[in-house]
């Protein structure tokens, strides 16, 4: 009987430190996305360490995953702006000296509406690189929206400065003036645009805008027929080149531009408005019809006098050279339709 106890009391001993063992940390299951076994942690950054409460240093694999530039971009074009937003800043406060992480996260804060920090960031990358012509541009933009045109106005003639021959720069000048009220530079600022580009629609459309706006629907007519003829589903052209059609008392051709209007978007609500107002007239008036590719050939001749015209002015512009080396073309561009009558 005693050599019984004995032997039991052996095993007892024995499973009590199998059973110590099969508790240790090493066995669980990881937060951080380890099997049953040892722990294993995925980031991209060094490990660190830590202290216990008593001061004892162990090992930790708690890390912040810093996103790359390459994936807060893919979040960009995918349309997930705050994401992106939230991305760019991680990364910009990882890699604070790289202009384009600035200037992304300034387009991405900007996609969100929020311009504060847009200009902000657009600032950060200027800071960096002050000939960073994209963050000049895109800023004016901001400025122009929260209604600063002479702050834009500035920092356009900033990029024109670094690239004379730049149309997209143009077109904001021309904004810009027409903000500020000063017309006749408004109008040679969009004309200038579209002789270096004949294919400008957004200047095109942001001129006949002007001059409908100045009681001249009759100029507007010509410039807006040749952006509908280049990009007749935009629905901003389409409702412009309506209104000029229909304050020069062309009511069938502004409803069929109407109707093309509410054809790109049947959302669009100014559209919808007007087309009702035309179609209260009825039959009436209109006994000449509106040719559109006539008109925009009359505009294509148009631009063929302006070129010249632009080209004496950009030639007078680089004789004093300006250092614009290093400065990279961004693959993304704002080239978004807008609602708005006059954008880009």
């Amino acid at each position: 009987m005693p050599r019984r106890v004995a032997y039991l009391s052996s095993v007892v001993s024995v499973l009590s430190v199998l059973s110590l063992v099969g508790c240790t940390d090493t066995d669980r299951t990881s937060t951080t996305g380890s099997t049953t076994g040892a722990t294993t942690t995925v980031s991209t950054g060094a490990e660190t360490s830590s202290t216990t409460p008593t001061g004892t240093p162990h090992a930790t694999a708690a890390l912040t995953v810093v996103p790359s530039y390459a994936d807060a971009e893919r979040a960009f074009h995918r349309g997930n702006y705050d994401e992106a937003a939230g991305m760019f800043q991680a990364y910009t406060e990882s890699s604070p000296d790289n202009a384009w992480g600035h200037y992304m996260l300034g387009l991405s804060a900007w996609k969100t509406g929020d311009h504060a920090r847009a200009l902000e960031a657009f600032d950060a990358a200027l800071r960096i690189e002050p000939a960073h012509r994209k963050s000049l541009l895109n800023s004016a933009r901001v400025l122009l929206e929260t209604s600063r045109p002479q702050d834009a106005l500035d920092r356009v003639e900033q990029a024109l400065a670094i690239e004379p021959l730049s149309g997209e720069a143009l077109r904001l000048k021309g904004r810009a003036h027409n903000e500020l009220g000063q017309i006749p530079q408004a109008i040679d600022a969009y004309q200038r645009a579209i002789a270096l580009d004949d294919r400008d629609v957004w200047a095109m459309n942001n001129l006949g805008y002007l001059y409908i706006q100045q009681g001249r629907s009759d100029s507007a007519l010509a410039p807006l027929a040749r952006a509908v003829e280049i990009r007749g589903n935009v629905p901003v052209f389409q409702n412009n080149f309506g209104t000029a059609l229909e304050r020069s008392g062309y009511f069938v051709s502004a409803r069929q531009a109407y109707q093309a209007a509410l054809q790109a978007d049947s959302t669009y609500t100014k559209a919808a408005v007007a087309l009702d107002r035309v179609n209260a007239h009825g039959t009436e008036s209109d006994s000449s019809a509106v040719d559109v590719a006539a008109l925009s050939k009359e505009f294509q001749g148009q631009v063929e006098q302006w070129r010249t015209r632009t080209t004496v002015a950009a030639d007078s512009a680089k004789a004093e050279p300006v250092d614009s080396s290093g400065i990279a073309r961004d693959s993304v561009s704002r080239d978004s339709v807008s609602r708005d009558s006059v954008s880009q």
